[in-house]
Parts: structure tokens; C-alpha cells; sequence
């Protein structure tokens, strides 16, 4: 079955790190559905418009291969305040909070780590990294200052200037690294 990935979207997201592993992951095959938290039509912090495939409230109840929960990853692109609105969803803390147990990827970059994971204790006793100078925000993890960290099936990453690598590592998790690698070549990523 095609593997299914749920990018949460909140206005204020970076650009780059919302577009980046929705082409990457699609490239790749997955079925990649972009779910509006708090609308369909969204706006980034760099202006740019988006308009989701679906309001995470219609999908929360969708269920499919992968169990109830229905999704193989959850991608939490950083940016502010589009972070700060996923952390105060409650819909969206409910899909990563079902997300950990059901066992599936997490990714997340840029000030998500800090400001949508950790507070839901995502990140505790896990490696991970984040926006310079976000990690001074959690308590009970252990930062690493690479472009991209991978504990387990939590996949983090810095910046927006990562998100390529990062969408990668997400691919690799997903799939497999010979996956992951056919898809940096054909978009020149210079890993």
C-alpha cells in the first residue's frame, strides 16, 4: 500500500520547510495530504499563499493501512508563529500525541521541535535538534547541533537552509536509503 504522510499547516509556516518535504516525500510516492489547522487557505511567514488538501478536523477521524491512526508520518514544518499555532491545537497535539504511540515517523524542523514536541514530552530522553537557540526551551533531551538528527522515528532539523536534507532523512525513514538517495539526485541536493 502507498505509504501516507500528514503535514500539519498552520499560517505563519516557513515557506520553504512546509514545500520542501511535501514535493520531496510526493516524488518519492507517498500520498502526502497538506491538513489546514485552522483553515484551508494559509499563509507563511514569507507570504507565500497555501491552500490545504483538507482541514486536519475533517481528517481526524480517516483511517486506513497503518491502523487506526491511520498515517505513516506526521510533518511538523517549523517558522513562527505557524509553530506556536500547532502548539496550541489541541487537534494537533492529539495526532502526535497518537502519532508516538502508534509508532510512526515524526518529523519536525526549525522551532517545532521546541515549541509543538517538546511541551508534549516528544523530545524527552531523545536526540534531537532544532532553530538555533530554541533548544534553551527544553528540558530533558539531548540536543545535538546537526543539520539533521535521527533518534528512532524522530527525524529533526535546524532551518529552512536544511529542510532538503531533512526531507531526505524522512524519505530514508519511510522508505529506504537507496529511495532517499534516487531522490536527492534527481533534485541536485548535495547531501
Amino acid at each position: 500500500m502507498k505509504k501516507r504522510v500528514i503535514v500539519l499547516l498552520a499560517d505563519g509556516f516557513e515557506d520553504v520547510e512546509a514545500t520542501t518535504p511535501i514535493d520531496y516525500l510526493r516524488r518519492a510516492g507517498a500520498d502526502v495530504v497538506v491538513a489546514g489547522v485552522g483553515g484551508l487557505e494559509l499563509t507563511g511567514a514569507r507570504g507565500m499563499r497555501v491552500k490545504a488538501d483538507a482541514s486536519l478536523a475533517d481528517l481526524i477521524g480517516e483511517t486506513s493501512h497503518a491502523g487506526s491512526f491511520g498515517w505513516d508520518v506526521v510533518v511538523v514544518p517549523g517558522g513562527m508563529p505557524g509553530a506556536s499555532n500547532i502548539a496550541a491545537s489541541v487537534l494537533c497535539s492529539g495526532v502526535l500525541k497518537s502519532a508516538a504511540g502508534a509508532d510512526c515517523v515524526i518529523a519536525a524542523i526549525c522551532a517545532a521541535p521546541a515549541v509543538v514536541l517538546a511541551p508534549l514530552g516528544l523530545l524527552t530522553r531523545r536526540r534531537f535538534t532544532c532553530y538555533p537557540g530554541m533548544e534553551s526551551k527544553v528540558s530533558g533531551a539531548i540536543f545535538f547541533e546537526d543539520r539533521v538528527v535521527v533518534d528512532g522515528k524522530l527525524i529533526t532539523s535546524r532551518a529552512a537552509g536544511t529542510a532538503g536534507e531533512w526531507a531526505v532523512a524522512i524519505i530514508a525513514a519511510l522508505y529506504d536509503r537507496e529511495t532517499a538517495d534516487k531522490i536527492a539526485q534527481s533534485v541536485l541536493l548535495k547531501l
